[in-house]
């Protein structure tokens, strides 16, 4: 496979041909992602929940977004990687942020870093890029600021939070992001953004007519059996058919049908 590039993601966009991400964060996942030909994985601080069992995102260190990009990254080298930068390590300072994020793209062969907010990190996107680190954005609801919004939710239905986002869209643009993901965003608005922006434009919860999409492997293979956002689609059914499994391995086992001769070593 073709290594995956900005510069052809950016030719996606200018082709009108959707691009596909996929947020993982193990060697195995990456790869099946690697073989089916997606386009990006973004190893998203939605570890924390998903890999972990935390309740939000939060606590994730910096130390441990980079040991999950490095799996991802030998599990999908050609892919374009993108890497989340964990909560409060890029909010203090634009130093510290530059610092970090360098830290990151060496250590994990990432291609570009993702910060959530708008307005108020402008000035940091705009020292990452001409440093040479390619920034990604994130509005909407962002899963970081969860505290503030009260937990998930649509953000953009009311006029003044829709022109935030028109706002905060622009300043990033102008900051020199290349690509902003819009989580819970309605789709009249991530519409708009798109059709109005050389930016790339993923959606998660916003609608068609963003520039790509983007889902935790998680949710699409079906891990979660009780849990299912309305902007997830499963393609099947990966808890019931693992328990299953699972079952079969408990019960040939107690049965003596596990291991067979055909399984076991000889003398």
């Amino acid at each position: 496979m073709e290594r995956i590039t900005l510069r052809k993601l950016k030719k996606k966009k200018e082709a009108g041909e959707k691009i596909t991400m996929i947020s993982t964060y193990d060697f195995i996942s990456a790869r099946l992602c690697q073989e089916a030909g997606i386009d990006s994985v973004l190893v998203g601080d939605s570890l924390g929940m998903v890999f972990q069992g935390l309740d939000t995102t939060l606590p994730v260190t910096l130390d441990e977004i980079i040991y999950h990009a490095k799996a991802v990254r030998r599990g999908a080298p050609d892919l374009f990687l993108i890497v989340d930068m964990p909560f409060m390590s890029y909010q203090v300072s634009v130093e510290e942020a530059l610092r970090n994020c360098g830290r990151v793209v060496k250590e994990t062969g990432a291609q570009a870093v993702k910060l959530e907010g708008g307005e108020e990190i402008a000035e940091t996107v705009s020292r990452l890029v001409s440093s040479g680190i390619p920034v990604v954005g994130h509005l909407g609801f962002t899963p970081q600021s969860i505290h503030k919004f009260g937990g998930p939710r649509v953000v953009g239905r009311d006029e003044a939070e829709a022109e935030k986002l028109r706002k905060d869209f622009k300043v990033l643009q102008e900051a020199g992001a290349f690509m902003i993901v819009l989580e819970s965003v309605p789709w009249r608005i991530a519409k708009d953004l798109t059709e109005s922006s050389d930016v790339i434009t993923v959606g998660i919860g916003a609608g068609r007519y963003c520039d790509g999409q983007v889902l935790v492997f998680h949710d699409l293979v079906g891990l979660y059996g009780d849990r299912k956002p309305k902007f997830v689609r499963r393609y099947v059914e990966g808890a019931k058919i693992f328990r299953e499994a699972l079952e079969r391995f408990k019960i040939d086992v107690e049965r003596g049908d596990f291991p067979s001769e055909e399984e076991s070593y000889g003398a």
